[in-house]
């Protein structure tokens, strides 16, 4: 049976409905950074989702092909990631996704070395006739975090962040956003399918001792 990092690790992937305090230890991913409203049919959010999963799947399918990673198991893709931020604002003003900037991320096996990072950009661009030269080897140690399990439309989020940051306080932390530690989302859900009121989205946010 393939691997689901959803299933294994459980405390990253599906927190209750009501806040906590996690680490989240080091791992690495497929990135690729952009800006602007992610709504936008034709815009560079979508475009950047198709290339994350180009790779991620030929990665996974490698098992099928001449190419042989060393420590390769099978595995059920992770789900779809995004550091999100705006320059000049400390959180998130959902009324303005225009001004978005963003990280949208795949987590990646930790069999898969740089090396095969890049064999799998090279074969995605020869196979998909595509420009994959936008992804990176992303490397992030996010460390302590609160989060929650957000159940519903994406713009309703602040009413989970602010209970998120309402917890935090009364265990004795502060909110810990900058330049290296974005405001962070897990899509359990696949937009294109499930009901608004239906999507579930992990929310964390990086902390620290107050």
């Amino acid at each position: 049976m393939a691997f689901d990092f959803k299933k294994e690790y459980g405390e990253f992937y599906m927190p209750k409905s009501r806040p906590g305090i996690v680490t989240v230890p080091c791992m690495n991913y497929i990135a690729i950074r952009g800006q602007g409203d992610p709504n936008l049919e034709d815009g560079e959010y979508k475009q950047s989702i198709g290339l994350l999963y180009g790779i991620a799947f030929t990665i996974k399918m490698s098992k099928m092909g001449d190419r042989r990673i060393e420590g390769y198991f099978d595995f059920v893709v992770p789900p779809l990631e995004g550091f999100w931020w705006q320059d000049g604002a400390a959180g998130i003003d959902y009324a303005h996704k225009e001004n978005y900037q963003w990280i949208s991320v795949i987590r990646l096996p930790d069999f898969v070395t740089r090396d095969d990072f890049e064999w799998a950009v090279g074969e995605a661009a020869r196979k998909k006739k595509m420009d994959f030269s936008k992804a990176e080897f992303l490397t992030y140690d996010e460390g302590l975090c609160v989060q929650c399990m957000h159940v519903g439309p994406y713009d309703d989020e602040p009413a989970t962040v602010s209970m998120m940051h309402a917890y935090m306080e009364r265990q004795g932390y502060v909110l810990d956003l900058s330049g290296e530690r974005r405001h962070h989302e897990i899509y359990l859900s696949d937009a294109r399918k499930v009901a608004p009121e239906k999507l579930k989205t992990v929310i964390r946010h990086p902390i620290r001792k107050g």
